[in-house]
């Protein structure tokens, strides 16, 4: 196979809330991707219920696969080979791509690749930036992770800082749920911070002697939540946009601090970021500006990439397929599954 002038891959995402589908060439080609977000089933529950992730996930992924076949003009015996993101992620909902691409790789006589989430988040800056290859330093920012990353080369990674508490998303979440925000709060917050100014209230930067790469972000979620608490018991109107403001701009100097920390340290001339908290306006913009003034190139996947999605599943895959890292048909679920 490795001979193939294409190899085609259909991969499946199913680690948290959103399914989806793709059909990737080579890696970095993406022929479709299909993605079907639950985001309105779980708004009215102020986050996700995994018990109902799982159930739509089994309702949807089969005429999901359809759809992405369809888009792509293609069939079944086109593929080359099957992958699925096998965890980190809600363990019922992986079951359900595991199990789907198990079924899909046996009946087609096709190779069964288990690709790490995380792995798939890095490998998305691969789709749309075709010069980029390791080695770089990746900050993977979302709901549930928060890691400092050296990529040594495709799949190979060494993990300088991770969170220690909260992922900068859940953070997220938790300060727009006390500020009475829709769920997911992310992206509401990054909107009204926009508006907002971010030197209203100086909100708490976490930084460690122990490892200067570390993050956490508990502590400033409590900060936020105590304002807004204390203020509200003195009957003090306070300004939301400012409050979304300053927290986001206390987050983002943590995040962007410390990967130019690392990319210094380590003599590094590309930065790439990933994951949901990937496509924030403000991390953007900060990131570009610290970059640009280190003479460090910066990469980050369009927004579509930087949700969960079934491309960054087959690109990661793509690579594992060239280094022969391929599973069996015992492959399972791993909830906690590390890098």
């Amino acid at each position: 196979m490795k001979g193939k002038e294409k190899i085609t891959i259909l991969a499946l995402e199913t680690s948290c809330d959103e399914t989806s589908v793709a059909i990737v060439q080579n890696g970095r080609c993406v022929i479709s991707n299909k993605i079907a977000s639950q985001i309105p089933l779980h708004k009215v529950y102020g986050g996700v219920v995994p018990e109902i992730a799982s159930r739509k996930h089994v309702e949807v992924i089969n005429p999901l696969i359809d759809e992405a076949l369809k888009e792509a003009n293609m069939g079944f015996e086109d593929m080359d080979a099957v992958a699925v993101a096998h965890g980190p992620g809600l363990v019922g909902a992986l079951l359900v791509g595991v199990s789907t691409a198990k079924a899909l790789a046996y009946g087609l006589s096709v190779p069964l690749i288990g690709v790490n989430h995380i792995d798939g988040h890095i490998s998305a800056n691969y789709i749309e930036n075709r010069d980029l290859v390791p080695p770089f330093l990746c900050l993977v920012v979302s709901g549930g992770h928060t890691y400092l990353i050296m990529v040594k080369d495709y799949g190979k990674y060494e993990i300088l800082g991770e969170t220690r508490d909260d992922a900068a998303g859940e953070a997220y979440d938790k300060v727009a749920r006390a500020l009475g925000l829709e769920y997911p709060g992310g992206p509401i917050i990054d909107r009204l911070a926009k508006e907002g100014d971010s030197t209203a209230v100086h909100f708490p930067r976490v930084y460690m002697d122990d490892n200067p790469y570390d993050f956490s972000f508990s502590g400033l979620k409590t900060a936020v939540i105590n304002h807004i608490h204390n203020l509200g018991q003195k009957g003090e109107v306070y300004n939301i946009k400012d409050i979304a403001a300053s927290f986001q701009q206390a987050v983002i100097d943590v995040l962007v601090d410390k990967t130019m920390l690392a990319a210094q340290s380590n003599s590094i001339s590309k930065i790439a970021i990933a994951g949901g908290v990937a496509s924030n306006a403000g991390l953007r913009r900060l990131m570009k500006d610290r970059a640009d003034a280190l003479g460090i190139k910066l990469y980050y996947p369009s927004p579509i990439f930087c949700t969960d999605n079934a491309a960054m599943v087959g690109c990661a895959a793509y690579y594992n397929l060239l280094k022969d890292k391929i599973s069996d048909l015992k492959l399972n679920a791993y909830p906690n599954l590390e890098l």
